[in-house]
This record gives C-alpha cells, sequence and structure tokens, in this order.
C-alpha cells in the first residue's frame, strides 16, 4: 500500500485537533450548565457513552450528533463549531467603546464587559449608578442567578418578597428568574459595582 500524502496526513491532524477542542467545548458547556453526562444524553438523545468519547477526543461526531448537543446545550450550533476553533487570543476593549446599557429613569448605566460568546449563558457588566438610581428588571430564564459585587456606595437589591442592602466590599446573589430590583442608595460622587449574570444557572424549586 502506497504511504499516504502528507496533505493527507495533514488533514487527519487538523481533523483530530478539532475534534479534541469539539469535546472539550461539549464538556465546557455541559459543566457550566451543571448536567451529568446521564442528563445531557437525556436531553439530547445521544448516548451517554458517545459524548463521554467525544469529551475524551475519542471519536469524530456527525454533524447531526453536534446539532442535537448544541440543541440540548441551549446555544446554536455554529456556536459550538466556532468555539471548537478558538485559539488563544488577547482582546483589548477601550472603555468608550464599551456598549452601555441605561436604566430607565438614566440614573445608573451598565457597560457590558462580557464576552459576546458567552451572552447566552453569562453576562457581565460594569454599574456605575447615581444615588437614588432604581434599575427594574423582568425575570430572565428559569434558574438564572444574578451576583451584585458592590465596589463603591450602598445598593438595595429586592428579588421577590427579600429585600438586601450591600456596602462596598459586599456581594449577594439572588434568583433573577423573577422581576428584580437593584437600587443605588448611596456614593459619593456615584455608587460603582460588577454584576454578573449566570443564566440558567441551575433547576431551583
Amino acid at each position: 500500500m502506497a504511504d499516504r500524502s502528507p496533505r493527507s496526513a495533514q488533514a487527519d491532524a487538523e481533523a483530530m485537533a478539532f475534534s479534541g477542542q469539539l469535546g472539550q467545548t461539549i464538556q465546557r458547556l455541559r459543566k457550566a450548565y451543571n448536567l451529568t453526562l446521564s442528563e445531557l444524553s437525556e436531553q439530547s438523545g445521544v448516548a451517554k457513552s458517545i459524548i463521554s468519547q467525544i469529551e475524551r477526543n475519542e471519536t469524530n461526531p456527525t454533524l447531526a450528533t453536534i446539532w442535537r448537543l448544541s440543541q440540548a446545550l441551549d446555544v446554536s450550533i455554529d456556536r459550538v463549531l466556532s468555539a471548537a476553533h478558538d485559539a488563544d487570543f488577547v482582546e483589548e476593549i477601550a472603555a468608550n467603546d464599551l456598549p452601555i446599557l441605561r436604566s430607565e429613569d438614566g440614573k445608573m448605566e451598565l457597560a457590558i464587559i462580557g464576552w459576546s460568546k458567552t451572552v447566552e449563558w453569562l453576562q457581565w457588566y460594569d454599574v456605575t449608578a447615581q444615588p437614588g438610581a432604581v434599575l427594574a428588571s423582568e425575570g430572565h430564564q428559569r434558574g438564572s442567578v444574578e451576583c451584585l459585587s458592590v465596589l463603591a456606595g450602598r445598593f438595595e437589591v429586592e428579588a421577590g418578597e427579600d429585600k438586601r442592602i450591600v456596602d462596598a466590599g459586599g456581594t449577594v446573589r439572588y434568583r433573577c428568574d423573577r422581576p428584580h430590583t437593584v437600587r443605588c442608595l448611596d456614593g459619593t460622587p456615584q455608587g460603582r459595582a460588577t454584576m454578573v449574570c449566570i443564566l440558567k444557572a441551575a433547576v431551583m424549586e
């Protein structure tokens, strides 16, 4: 039998590298959603043994299998595939280029500092607020959790029937799959905080 061509060998090597990156991506998303192999198998219809082989880079899954896994993980298939191609990188964004969200009263600004590729399950904001600012939000996906870490000033969080006041240096975590409100009670000259929203973090009863 003739030896394989260098081009063919290179293609095999690239396919193996892609498969390994894909397996890492599937495993990362599964763990981010706190799913066991059995739970992902039940939700996707892909055998537990196949998922395990994919994560260990022991098989090259079909497009149909990747599609079923992406549906179960609530992400688009192109996002899964593009994540598998991602190489190491350093990305810098100037402060003036950060997208800004504003509360309805215009007194609270949320600079979007999270990565766009994680927006479906992780959102991260740099919060600045004038005293008296109110940010009222509808509920997110069931099981979502929000974390507010106060850097300066004093904030109040109302989630459901519970209210908590957080001073600088403190953090409060709360369910955000129901209407919730963040208020800036005090800040000189303004309140500062970071807010992280983990969508579909867990199934809570």
